[in-house]
């Protein structure tokens, strides 16, 4: 069937005047549409008909056939010419302004539909937008068109500036957007004011200054005067706000009279205009914190002010309203005098709780003053007679104890105090005792909380809403200041038994989780003695809920009763836990158990084997029958073996029978959790008390050998810890089998690039542990080893390295095997020696590793040798003996002052060769190193003067940067061996001229840093902010070092920099921004090339704030921190975006940063969406650039991601109720439509 055929017919049902026949023509178009668009296009006049026939029956009289016109015209679009997209776009604004209301509200569905499907690329956007915007634009300034048309057509600009803000960038549409739209913030009907109001505030940003500036002198400042009209000045206030939350940097230059104006504005008597101010407050705090800074004690007396409006109540003074339980009832009697339907004024309250709550979140210094001037006010206005006003002020007062634990802790000293060493944890104690700090004002007020709080806790008058949100509030109480509910078990224990001693129902089930979570934190912060005397009232209902069905419900319960158990172990009164031992077991004994609460119930007993073992061991141990089970998950069961075994003493019987399970185990082939299962068997093999059974070791080598190779390392890691395990438990009975089974499969291992880290090191064990079970073997394994590089095939295969620490290893364990390992391996390193190169290196490397203990001295032709290949073509073999001739001058024996005299034989001859040969200076450099890094401090003592001029001179008289590091490396390591000599030194060369002197000595303090020790600290300490100010250096390099300093600072010394960061951020955040006279062009044959040589100190810059978000994140001010990142989404490397991208994940995940996230997220995501749609592919773009391209995306992808979780948070507890993020919106969506990018996307959100 042609094209053009089934097109024709297509037209033939739309045309017929049945109306199911031309429902089902719009039908069949629709989805031919979907399955091939290509099926509409071909002949432009059969698309011309099909156009005109679908828009004809928009004019339908039959609602489903117009509806089912406006699906396909969505469809159409994204395929149609240019040409037909201005026919459809005018026969749609005929109708919008024709006099039929029915037409009129279709054809405005139908313009929202077409600028919703748009394609986001592609001309087909630009041309619509270019032809839609103008005929739009009219119709707003036509004084005719009808109220119902001016949100149709306000609502589709809105769309269109939404998802395609770049368009309408320094556009020269005519109208312009703001010039039209905002005579309709006079009109009558209140509708079109506020549609007028949101599309007014997304064109600001993408409007011409002049016109901005225009808007505000006529349609802003004259309404903010104390006698304007009042509906304008509503209308106004609401304006101010909808463009705070879209672009609040414009508006920041017009502060100074915006912000006073809406607090007198917030006096006037009218509640509608007294909430917009609190709102608009409220929203200038969460994007301009910094710039409202001058008016913070104003917009917190505003806020104090009106948290406690309640005109139509007249109990008296809030702060006596609770003092006695009995009271509830008059308050419920004053309720009954007059009816909530008309008051508003609990809007008002809920706005200024709101605005209370957005100080809190972005001003985390003043927590003093808050917790003086806003916390009391809080806790009277905890029992407002609205309950959607009191969960919003128990909310913000959730957020005050948030921003307590993360900002007001322990970790804060006073200004000028050095904090070394030691002294930290007494000074925070001390802290918790002055009366200014938080926690001690918290403290304070706890009886206050609790007098006010409780009393609304009472299970007959509470709904479960309520309830649930005032655990939450005890629960972060508990979470900040432990144990601070002692005074208030009583009516806790009451509230609670009233709970959980009702069934739990499908509004009550998250109440009861609550509660029980609540509890087991109750346990766990508080002694014994307090709760001790409330068992008898609380176990009773806690045994009730480990039987209910609700699965999280039992859960949490099993959850509680560890924590309980762990409270007061030992148990040594009650029967409680033989109750809950039955209910675990019967829990576990029952197949259609739900996992989790298996999970739960394999915990519990656990904890009741260590915590009341007498009881359980008296049972008959049916617990193991039902928790060593095979099938299913195991995991849960092998923690619990492993807990058990590591703390309580158990029968060799039980070891035997969990060795027997936990070996079963490991027999299944492609099960998870091996990690478990090896952990397991190591604790329970360490448990045999009279010694291993002989049987034992060689069955489970057998087991083991399969674990013997490189497809995953961290089970190979384990699999030879347990071989290292047997070979000193039982090496009589473990050696015969490992030799004989598994020595040959791991002689390959050993040289594997693969094995680093904890591999590398059971792996060193393992040959350690082998040669001391047997000490013939010595003398097969070393060349065993050397065979096994020599077999192995490609360069890349090998790593020579791990195979010379193996011997290393077996030589330092059999040292009779020395000798002739030296002699073997030292002939190949000679000149005249004929040897491949992969000899010479594993021979150069294995004589170094032998140099870390023995005493070479009288062979001083092998450290000679080792010289002479300094001047080898092979990179490989250079490397090598600079690391043979470092490890020759710190050989020791038992005689370390022979060492000694080894350092004073072998080091001249390499410092002149660093001070005199520039081809071998890297080398040398690299050998001594070795000697600084391995050396011990009496073995560096008589020698470090003799090395510290040559390294210093050597390290600022060469450009490459590699020999700055070696040397600075040395010199830090020195520096921390007698920091009271080396650091004034180095400090004297901060200020040197030469900006390679200075460079070295901001890398030497770099490496310093790795040293934790106190006595270095003490000497730092007043020097550190001098080292650290180099960030403001002049010289591009030296910043971009002191930026590392203070990364590397940030996480090793974050006691040091804590109180200093108030002086380095500025510094730190003007490294981030893209510096154009550090942007140069390079003519790259016919092309130019532009280099950006600030790219590594920003980037330097990015990682450093990313380590401040894990280790200071209390210190940073975030809504500043968010002002400079939202730049460097939209950087011009690659690099740093990914790391904007990070940084937005790690965000997200900070609960104070939901809310600023979510006022920024309009802004934040045009970078994104840009980012999305990347650079276009051309004729000249290769296969890597597409797949960093695509990386790229990824990123940006789990970002938004991250965001999209936000979103959900802020939805569930209402944090973006002053505005909904349209253009984030259309952003997720266009990512979940994308057929390329669309599925990965929906599994990134789970």
């Amino acid at each position: 069937m042609t094209k053009t055929y089934l097109m024709n017919s297509l037209i033939e049902k739309m045309q017929s005047p049945d109306q199911d026949f031309r429902f089902m023509g719009l039908n069949d178009l629709l989805n031919e549409i979907k399955q091939d668009p290509n099926s509409f296009l071909g002949d432009e006049s059969v698309e011309n008909k099909v156009l005109r026939q679908v828009l004809k029956l928009v004019e339908d009289k039959i609602s489903e056939v117009k509806n089912q016109a406006v699906k396909c015209l969505g469809q159409l679009i994204k395929i149609m010419r240019e040409g037909q997209v201005e026919f459809v776009v005018e026969a749609l604004i005929q109708f919008l302004v024709g006099k039929d209301e029915e037409l009129r509200d279709i054809s405005g569905l139908a313009l929202k539909t077409i600028t919703s499907e748009l394609p986001p690329d592609g001309k087909i956007a630009g041309k619509a937008c270019s032809e839609l915007a103008p005929k739009l634009l009219s119709q707003v300034l036509n004084p005719d068109t009808p109220p119902d048309t001016l949100i149709e057509t306000l609502a589709t600009l809105s769309i269109l500036i939404t998802r395609f803000p770049a368009h309408f960038s320094y556009s020269q549409i005519k109208p312009q957007p703001l010039t039209a739209v905002a005579p309709l913030l006079t009109h009558s009907r209140p509708a079109v004011r506020k549609r007028a109001i949101s599309t007014l505030s997304l064109f600001f940003p993408v409007s011409p200054p002049d016109l901005c500036a225009q808007l505000l002198q006529t349609n802003v400042f004259p309404y903010l005067e104390a006698d304007a009209n009042l509906e304008r000045q509503r209308t106004t206030v609401n304006l101010v706000s909808a463009i705070l939350r879209q672009s609040p940097q414009q508006l920041a230059s017009s502060f100074d009279r915006i912000i006073p104006g809406i607090l007198k504005a917030v006096q006037r008597d009218d509640d509608e205009l007294r909430e917009g101010c609190l709102q608009a407050l409220e929203t200038l705090l969460l994007r301009s914190s910094a710039e409202a800074a001058p008016y913070l004690p104003s917009i917190i007396q505003t806020g104090v002010q009106y948290i406690k409006y309640d005109p139509n109540y007249t109990g008296g003074d809030e702060d006596e309203d609770m003092t006695e339980a009995d009271e509830d009832d008059e308050d419920e009697d004053l309720d009954a005098e007059y009816s909530d339907d008309e008051d508003a004024s609990y809007k008002i309250r809920r706005a200024a709780t709101k605005l209370l709550g957005a100080v809190i979140v972005t001003r985390p210094e003043l927590l003093a003053p808050l917790y003086k001037e806003v916390s009391p006010v809080l806790i009277s206005r905890f029992g407002d007679r609205e309950e959607t006003v009191r969960l919003e002020v128990w909310a913000t007062y959730i957020a005050l104890l948030n921003q307590t634990s993360m900002y007001g802790g322990l970790p804060q000293v006073s200004e000028g105090e050095h904090v070394v060493g030691g002294k930290r944890k007494r000074e925070s104690e001390d802290s918790m005792d002055v009366e200014e700090h938080p926690y001690a004002l918290l403290k304070s007020q706890i009886p206050a909380l609790s007098k006010v709080l409780l009393p609304q806790l009472k299970v007959s008058k509470t709904a479960p809403t309520t309830l649930q949100a005032g655990f939450q509030v005890l629960h972060a109480l508990l979470s900040v200041l432990p144990g601070s509910l002692f005074a208030q078990v009583s009516p806790i224990v009451v509230t609670i038994k009233g709970i959980l001693s009702q069934s739990p129902t499908t509004t009550t089930s998250t109440l009861h989780l609550t509660c029980l979570s609540f509890l087991g934190l109750f346990f766990s912060t508080h002694p014994p003695p307090v709760f001790t005397p409330s068992l008898p009232v609380l176990v009773p209902v806690l045994l009730k809920s480990l039987g209910e069905r609700h699965p999280r419900i039992a859960s949490e319960t099993f959850r509680t009763f560890s924590a309980l158990l762990n409270a007061t172990r030992p148990v040594k009164n009650g029967d409680w836990p033989e109750r809950v031992y039955d209910h675990a077991i019967q829990r576990l004994s029952t197949t259609d158990t739900d996992a989790d609460v298996r999970i739960c119930a394999e915990d519990c007993i656990a904890d009741l084997w260590v915590c009341v073992t007498d009881v359980v061991r008296a049972k008959d141990g049916k617990e193991w029958h039902a928790v060593c089970r095979t099938t299913g998950n195991t995991g849960g069961a092998v923690r619990v073996v492993t807990k058990v075994a590591r703390n309580v003493e158990m029968s060799d019987d039980w070891v035997n029978g969990c060795v027997d399970w936990v070996m079963g185990l490991l027999k299944k082939s492609g099960r998870g959790g091996k990690t478990e299962l090896f952990t397991a068997l190591e604790t329970l093999i360490r448990r045999y008390q009279p010694g291993m059974p002989a049987d034992l070791p060689p069955s489970l080598v057998s087991q083991i050998k399969v674990y013997i190779n490189t497809s995953d390392i961290s089970v190979l890691s384990q699999a030879l810890c347990i071989l290292v395990l047997l070979l000193e438990l039982a090496p009589e009975t473990s050696f015969p089998p490992i030799e004989r089974e598994l020595l040959a499969d791991i002689y390959p291992i050993a040289h594997s690039p693969l094995v680093s880290g904890a591999a590398l090191d059971a792996l060193l064990s393992f040959f350690s542990a082998l040669v001391e079970a047997d000490d013939q073997i010595a003398t097969h394994v070393v060349p065993g080893l050397v065979v096994a590089v020599q077999k192995s095939g490609g360069k890349g295969d090998v790593n020579p390295m791990n195979v010379a620490k193996c011997i290393g290893e077996i030589v330092k364990s059999q040292q009779g095997v020395a000798a002739g390992t030296i002699a073997e391996y030292s002939k190949y390193i000679k000149k005249s020696s004929k040897a491949k190169t992969s000899s010479v290196v594993l021979s150069l490397l294995i004589l170094g590793e032998l140099g870390r203990f023995i005493d070479m001295s009288p062979q001083q032709d092998i450290f000679y040798n080792v010289i002479e290949h300094f001047s080898s073509e092979e990179e490989g073999v250079r490397t090598a003996a600079a690391f043979a001739a470092g490890e020759h001058l710190i050989s020791r024996t038992t005689h370390w002052n022979i060492a000694i005299g080894n350092l004073h034989l072998f080091l001249p001859v390499i410092l002149n060769i660093a001070e005199n040969d520039s081809s071998k200076r890297l080398l040398s450099l690299h050998s001594l190193k070795e000697v600084v890094t391995h050396c011990s401090r009496g073995q560096l003592e008589p020698v470090a003067d003799h090395l510290w001029t040559p390294l210093f001179n050597n390290s600022t008289s060469d450009a490459e940067e590699s020999t700055r590091n070696v040397a600075a490396a040395c010199l830090g390591k020195l520096t921390t061996m007698e920091p009271g000599r080396y650091l004034p030194q180095l400090h004297a060369h901060i200020r040197d001229e030469n900006p390679p002197i200075r460079a070295t000595v901001i890398s030497a303090i770099r490496y310093t840093f790795a040293d934790s020790a106190p006595s270095y600290d003490e000497v730092l300490v007043p020097l550190l902010m001098d080292f650290l100010g180099l960030m403001k250096d002049s010289d591009l390099t030296v910043r971009r070092l002191a930026l590392s300093a203070l990364n590397s600072a940030a996480r090793t010394k974050v006691h040091l920099v804590r109180d200093h960061l108030h002086a380095l951020l500025q510094t730190l955040y003007s490294e981030t921004v893209v510096k154009p006279d550090l942007i140069r062009t390079v003519q790259m044959g016919p092309w130019q090339h532009k280099v950006d040589d600030g790219l590594d100190a920003r980037k330097t810059a990015w990682e450093t704030l990313y380590t401040l978000l894990d280790t200071c994140l209390h210190k940073l001010d975030l809504p500043t921190f968010l002002a400079y990142l939202l730049p460097a989404l939209s950087d011009p490397s690659d690099e740093i975006k990914v790391l904007a991208h990070l940084l937005i994940g790690r965000l997200s995940s900070i609960p104070l940063c939901v809310p600023l996230l979510l006022a920024r997220l309009d802004v934040l995501t045009p970078a994104l969406d840009a980012t999305m749609k990347g650079a276009p592919v051309t004729k000249d773009t290769v296969k890597q650039d597409l797949e960093r391209a695509a990386e790229l995306r990824r990123s940006t992808m789990r970002a938004v991601a991250a965001l999209v979780k936000v979103v959900a948070v802020g939805n569930a507890t209402a944090a973006n109720a002053t505005g909904g993020p349209q253009k984030f919106d259309a952003l997720v969506d266009d990512i979940r439509k994308s057929e390329q990018w669309g599925p990965e996307f929906r599994e990134l959100l789970g």
